[in-house]
């Protein structure tokens, strides 16, 4: 028996090899673990030896996927809290610092983020401008996060007290969860975030299809292979699997993006309640999630919809062609591939924003009174091959203002995310009618700062050393 990779798994009946794997692996990469406080410490080792000892160290305090989907499920009947989330992560250079030479082979991975030919492909500014933490060989990542941040606290408390004089902590991030008044995730520009990802548990795809407003349109479920690949540095690969961990901290000017929204929505001549569909036309969703190709306005149900495609709206006269969401989830519409293999370039998102700001995102103040910088997102996401998801939606989607496909339109970089040379876009002006208006371009309000390619080994692999 083996890990079948070609399909979803059910964690509640998984058995043998399968079980085996779910001891195994770290948490918050099959399904989400909570991370309203998280820590991300950024790790450079100076010896080897004392680098494995305190990995090994380290792994007392982690939990496996399967102890961390019990507690959720404990939590739904009420029956306790869960423990802290402890993730480890590695990058070339640090397995290569601790002397393990078969580690993973991904391409892109070995190369690393920060390589010139990686900055390239991804249009990325100059490591020099990076946050100072960033701009050297970083070994490795060590996430802590938890419900509060005195239990965060603690626990990252709990492993600085572990690493051993010769290692360095470069960088220190912390993330703070936001919600809105529904109490839905969302980042600093308001919008709702997260909503759509590829799911891989039985169990979270039935719930999607019994608790919202179904899968018939849309079906999030994605296989194993997506997302898990064989640990060949651990002791038995066969039941030793771990994931590519993409990190990038990206800032966000609130007030830039603002008042792009405000001007765009002036280009247009858009009045009222209805200017709030300026800000959709950029995101592909409303502030509250609705997605724009559904609705003419906002006022979804909790939670927001995701079960939805483009194909009612293949001119892109409701949603633009160029929205964040319709370019890094084309959701069969890209006219590049066929739609099975389009899915294959999705990755499980596991981004948490950062940063104090004293204005409430979602209120009605001119762009003004908006932070310009110091806060933004923390974007971690999950990949089985890093250039075929992460990097094949940053370059070929997101940076590729011919994308979508679609015969005699341009539709340019993706707002949002895109890096490159920004051109002006058509918008229409009316929810699904034929009249268009050119835009000026939205100007870049996300700024990378920093990151890394890791992978997040086995646990057997980390007790190993």
């Amino acid at each position: 028996m083996s890990v079948d990779l070609s399909t979803t798994l059910s964690w509640t009946t998984a058995s043998g090899d399968a079980a085996t794997m779910l001891g195994e692996l770290q948490p918050n990469i099959l399904k989400a673990h909570v991370r309203d406080h998280l820590s991300a410490l950024f790790l450079a080792f100076g010896d080897a030896a004392e680098a494995r000892a305190f990995l090994v160290s380290v792994t007392g305090k982690m939990k496996s996927a399967k102890a961390h989907l019990d507690e959720v499920s404990a939590f739904k009947a009420a029956a306790g809290a869960g423990t802290p989330y402890v993730g480890v992560g590695l990058t070339a250079a640090g397995y290569r610092a601790l002397g393990v030479e078969n580690f993973p082979q991904d391409e892109a991975f070995r190369r690393g983020m920060t390589a010139a030919g990686t900055r390239q492909r991804l249009n990325d500014p100059p490591r020099s401008t990076f946050d100072p933490g960033y701009r050297g060989e970083i070994h490795a990542v060590v996430l802590v996060g938890d419900a509060t941040d005195k239990t965060m606290t603690a626990r990252r408390n709990e492993i600085l007290g572990l690493l051993p004089d010769s290692a360095t902590v470069l960088a220190e991030e912390t993330g703070l969860g936001r919600v809105n008044a529904r109490g839905e995730g969302i980042e600093h520009f308001g919008y709702v975030d997260g909503r759509s990802q590829p799911l891989f548990l039985t169990e979270d795809i039935d719930a999607e299809k019994n608790n919202t407003d179904g899968i018939n349109v849309w079906n999030p479920a994605a296989p194993l292979e997506q997302v898990l690949v064989p640990d060949t540095a651990a002791p038995d690969p066969g039941v030793h699997f771990g994931s590519y961990f993409v990190f990038r901290k990206l800032e966000q000017n609130v007030r830039r993006f603002k008042q792009a929204e405000a001007d765009l929505a002036d280009t247009l001549g858009l009045a009222g309640e209805d200017r709030e569909r300026a800000g959709a036309m950029i995101i592909g969703r409303f502030e509250d999630g609705t997605p724009l190709t559904t609705q003419r306005e906002d006022g979804a149900e909790s939670p927001v919809s995701n079960n939805f495609t483009y194909d009612s709206d293949r001119a892109a006269l409701k949603c633009p062609f160029q929205a964040h969401i319709r370019k890094t989830n084309p959701r069969g519409s890209g006219g590049a591939e066929d739609p099975a293999d389009e899915r294959r370039h999705l990755m499980a998102r596991r981004g948490v924003t950062y940063g104090e700001r004293p204005d409430d995102p979602n209120a009605d103040v001119p762009p003004a009174a908006r932070p310009s910088g110091g806060i933004g997102l923390l974007f971690m996401a999950f990949n089985s091959r890093l250039g075929n998801q992460f990097e094949f939606t940053q370059a070929v989607w997101a940076d590729n203002p011919g994308f979508p496909i679609v015969d005699g339109v341009t539709p340019g970089l993706d707002p949002v995310i895109g890096q490159g040379v920004r051109e002006s876009s058509e918008y229409t002006v009316d929810w699904g009618g034929s009249a268009q208006r050119t835009a000026g371009p939205v100007p870049q309000a996300v700024t990378l700062r920093g990151g890394e390619y890791f992978f997040m080994p086995s646990l057997a692999f980390l007790r190993s050393l």
